[in-house]
């Protein structure tokens, strides 16, 4: 079997994942890790934005991005994709959000499925790193400040520099145009006496 056939029977995540998963200790074991895990990517999918230690939030972006992924490649008659989904998602009414509102919103993407920031930790808890995970598209406003409207940028600047001389050069051109049309009409006026 060549590339090209193995890469359709395989779809490609718009993220990195690691190889391994990450040692997230809980006193019930593996089952423990995976039940947190699942209630995290049930509360990504039902709140959209969701804020926790960046370790589990980093671990479920990849289950998330996963599940979205197939969900928009197969749809929701395929066997295999409703069974990942009835797994991943403990409510079972966002199995059906999962599939009328995230899938059409998504279907059209280039990019990752979610985002994910770094979060500013609280003092007494500053030995764990906190983040906050998202879905793109979502009605909340941005985390992130958008900064190119900032006139002392470096880029601002010479946009800045460039459109005032197009605009000197098209002024000079329009009033070299006004000076010409009135030494005409001048010129014209003194053939005529």
């Amino acid at each position: 079997m060549n590339q090209a056939d193995v890469s359709k029977l395989v779809s490609k995540l718009k993220i990195n994942i690691k190889p391994r998963h990450r040692n997230l200790k809980n006193p019930e074991g593996p089952e423990g890790r995976l039940d947190k895990l699942r209630k995290t990517v049930t509360g990504l999918i039902k709140h959209e934005r969701i804020e926790l230690n960046y370790n589990r939030a980093d671990e479920a972006r990849g289950y998330a991005e996963r599940l979205i992924s197939e969900a928009i490649r197969y749809g929701d008659r395929h066997k295999s994709t409703m069974e990942m989904a009835d797994f991943w998602l403990e409510e079972k009414q966002l199995i059906h959000k999962l599939f009328k509102v995230l899938v059409p919103r998504f279907e059209n993407y280039t990019v990752s499925y979610t985002r994910m920031f770094k979060a500013p930790s609280s003092y007494p808890d500053a030995c764990m790193q906190r983040a906050v995970l998202e879905l793109r598209g979502h009605p909340f406003p941005p985390l992130n400040n958008d900064r190119s409207h900032n006139k002392n940028l470096l880029h601002n600047v010479l946009l800045d520099a460039a459109r005032k001389d197009f605009r000197r050069e098209q002024f000079e051109k329009l009033s070299q145009s006004v000076i010409n049309e009135q030494n005409k009409q001048k010129t014209d006026i003194l053939k005529d006496k």
